[in-house]
């Protein structure tokens, strides 16, 4: 069995109703979070998980909005296990001196710890996969896969492909289409990707706000990707800006215009099983 969970829906807008960027994919027992916005581990609580029950974090790219929690993960993982138990972690190079920086940062946080518990003998750590094409990840017949996406300047970029059995699921992050999305999406029966509405964001005022367009997808370009792909299911995410209440359609309609298959506007803790 193949379940995928929205933990956090949200982008960098803070929105009330939508923590960070966060999905969550278990496979028997397995579990793999991809990404770790805000509150991730709040969201983690709220479908029975932790991050010491994790099996690896994978992270698309270094944007703030999709790591701002990683220091939240690695710190109750830490506390929480009852053993020492490196957290696995995946991403784009650059991600083993991210982590080191961040592990870094907390320093005083756990030497303040460790002088108040005698049997947390350990430092927290991690174990560091950088990974630009190909496998990512795998155990129990389960296989992750990466490519390379197109989020520049922001680079370099990954989206993840996870198969299981005969069940695969994406997991584009933030890019515009490409080749490499076209090849974690093929075939996928979820697609989950980040989009935005470029109408609504060349209305606002602020200039520094339309500097995203040339780097998102929008909820057109979602669709056209899942036609070519061919996926049985659209999940679109991180949406910009927030979708006020009662206009979630509007973005549906916008990707449905491309493709004729489920298209679903995600909110957080939405998820989806393939038996």
């Amino acid at each position: 069995m193949t379940e995928v969970v929205t933990l956090g829906t949200g982008s960098p807008i803070p929105d009330p109703s939508r923590a960070g960027a966060a999905t969550l994919v278990r496979v028997d027992g397995r579990q793999l979070l991809f990404d770790c916005g805000r509150a991730v581990v709040m969201r983690l609580a709220g479908v029975g998980s932790l991050p010491m029950l994790l099996d690896a974090l994978l992270l698309t790219h270094l944007h703030s909005d999709h790591t701002t929690d990683l220091n939240d993960v690695i710190t109750t993982r830490w506390i929480m296990a009852p053993v020492e138990s490196p957290l696995p972690v995946v991403g784009p190079p650059g991600t083993g001196r991210f982590v080191e920086r961040t592990l870094a940062m907390l320093a005083d946080d756990v030497g303040y710890r460790r002088d108040h518990h005698a049997d947390l003998t350990w430092d927290p750590s991690c174990a560091v996969t950088e990974v630009l094409d190909g496998l990512a990840w795998e155990a129990d017949g389960i296989r992750v896969t990466a490519a390379p996406t197109d989020h520049r300047p922001v680079s370099p970029t990954i989206g993840y492909r996870i198969e299981a059995g005969e069940h695969v699921v994406a997991i584009a992050g933030d890019t515009v289409p490409c080749e490499g999305l076209d090849r974690i999406c093929a075939g996928a029966d979820v697609y989950v990707q980040t989009v935005l509405r470029d109408d609504l964001v060349r209305a606002v005022p602020n200039p520094r706000f339309h500097d995203i367009l040339d780097y998102h997808s929008t909820c057109e370009d979602a669709g056209r990707t899942a036609a070519k792909a061919g996926v049985k299911t659209l999940v679109l995410t991180h949406p910009v800006p927030p979708p006020p209440p009662g206009t979630e359609a509007q973005w549906i309609e916008a990707a449905a215009a491309h493709f004729r298959g489920e298209i679903v506007l995600a909110h957080d803790l939405w998820s989806r099983t393939l038996t």
